[in-house]
């Protein structure tokens, strides 16, 4: 019988794993900010760490992430059909940053400091920019607008330090596919040695 997963098995897996860390994260978050800190004017979200870790991953599969936080912030948080889509095709501007992976390439978003940090804060820029925007477009005034970016300031330094974190941790910010690769490699080197 063979144990081993195929590459989409481990994707799905991946994917899955990720997903129940996003939706138990942002749903304590939620539940705690809207029970314990009622008063508080800011607001934090695991939203874009995840999807910005996923991204650097899988690619475009992030957008599943996004669109998933959203869903999970308004459910948690009783949302309006509004905020749904607000939220829900909102967040998917974070895809944008895909971009920003082409640009400085997977390396150097890893390795280099300063570009780890930028591409976090891109990402959750992005991601408030989508909500601004799809909330512009349903009607929301131009001070709601700029609420998703103030509210939730705390939010791009959590994203940044926790991309950081992933940064400094053995595959986590790489392609998957490259990170099988890699890792098959060094083992068949190391087996090799014996």
């Amino acid at each position: 019988m063979n144990r081993h997963l195929t590459f989409e098995q481990y994707r799905r897996m991946d994917l899955f794993f990720f997903a129940i860390i996003l939706v138990l994260s942002e749903f304590l978050i939620i539940t705690a900010g809207s029970r314990w800190f009622r008063d508080q004017l800011y607001t934090v979200s695991a939203a874009a760490a995840v999807t910005a870790i996923v991204m650097m991953r899988w690619g475009k599969w992030g957008g599943i992430h996004a669109v998933l936080a959203g869903l999970v912030f308004c459910l948690a948080g009783g949302g309006t059909p509004r905020q749904y889509l607000i939220y829900g095709i909102g967040n998917l501007m974070s895809l944008v940053a895909l971009f920003l992976i082409r640009l400085f390439s997977q390396k150097r978003i890893r390795e280099e400091t300063l570009i780890t940090l930028l591409y976090a804060l891109g990402t959750q820029l992005l991601m408030q920019l989508g909500r601004a925007l799809v909330a512009l477009l349903t009607g929301a005034g131009l001070s709601a607008c700029l609420n998703f970016f103030t509210t939730d300031a705390l939010s791009g330094l959590f994203t940044m330090v926790v991309v950081w974190i992933a940064a400094r941790l053995d595959g986590m910010l790489e392609d998957q596919k490259t990170y099988l690769l890699r890792t098959q490699k060094e083992r068949e080197e190391n087996e090799g040695g014996y």
